[in-house]
């Protein structure tokens, strides 16, 4: 029989409502299947939805299941911040110092900061080059505009990471759908990452776009933390901010910062909704 069980909707990557990246957050799945899981990320239609489930791993203080509409990813950046920003919100008592989440890629570490900014270590990332007969695709992908280095990265979610000259020239460019589908499916790659860099003293020290097919539709991701993970492997040495979201008018703030050679990535969160769902 369905059971009502605790919900959130949290705005991620942000402190203002409605400009971050909305994730839904069932916080107690026990009991619920993979069938029943996929349905309701389904049916909530955001880019994902994670389910809280009691860890198997003693170290973890939750383990975490996160589904788009149409599958399940290992690991993501926002619903990691999210979920976790949920549970705190509904009063979870982590183990220690910081939060540690199990998920499909194994633990990951989330830390605490000041007006309730959270940052997760990012995890391994693998790298290759992207085959230089697809550059030509890329390029028509990219309607023309010029990238010089090209890599594939590896975190749970495939992105494929392109540099380009200036936050302005990220910002100018209209993805041709034809293109970028053949290239996301030829490169094995879930979405294309776009970044560059602004002017000293403007909104952020980079601009970042996420752009996707889905069902060969253009979609762009309003703010994306596993995205920024793996830019951030590319980026390695001085901490940096990133704004993202500016073409869908939301105004989301990443902040990355290095600590022993490691990548975290933080940003701000609020819940918007707090309630209960039939599942």
């Amino acid at each position: 029989m369905p059971q009502q069980r605790p919900f959130r909707q949290v705005d991620v990557f942000s402190s203002v409502p409605f400009m971050g990246n909305p994730l839904a957050v069932v916080l107690d799945a026990n009991g619920l299947d993979d069938a029943q899981m996929q349905a309701i990320a389904r049916w909530t239609g955001l880019s994902e939805t994670t389910f809280v489930l009691a860890p198997r791993n003693p170290a973890a203080d939750y383990r975490v299941r996160i589904f788009s509409p149409e599958t399940e990813f290992p690991f993501a950046g926002h619903p990691t911040l999210g979920t976790a920003h949920a549970l705190l919100d509904a009063g979870l008592q982590p183990k220690g110092a910081r939060i540690v989440q199990e998920c499909g890629v194994g633990l990951v570490q989330v830390e605490r900061g000041a007006g309730g900014v959270l940052a997760f270590q990012a995890p391994p990332c693998a790298m290759r080059a992207l085959d230089p007969t697809l550059l030509p695709l890329l390029q028509a992908a990219l309607d023309g505009a010029p990238a010089p280095s090209v890599c594939v990265a590896e975190m749970g979610i495939r992105w494929l990471c392109v540099p380009l000259a200036s936050a302005a020239a990220c910002l100018a460019v209209r993805a041709d759908i034809t293109a970028l589908t053949a290239l996301l499916a030829a490169s094995r790659a879930d979405g294309l990452a776009l970044y560059g860099p602004h002017d000293a003293g403007g909104a952020a020290d980079y601009e970042v776009r996420a752009l996707l097919s889905e069902h060969g539709a253009l979609v762009e991701d309003p703010v994306t933390g596993s995205a920024n993970a793996c830019i951030a492997q590319l980026l390695a040495g001085a901490d940096y901010t990133v704004r993202q979201g500016t073409c869908l008018q939301r105004d989301g703030r990443v902040s990355v910062r290095f600590r022993d050679g490691q990548a975290w990535i933080g940003g701000a969160c609020l819940t918007v909704v707090a309630g209960s769902i039939l599942a």
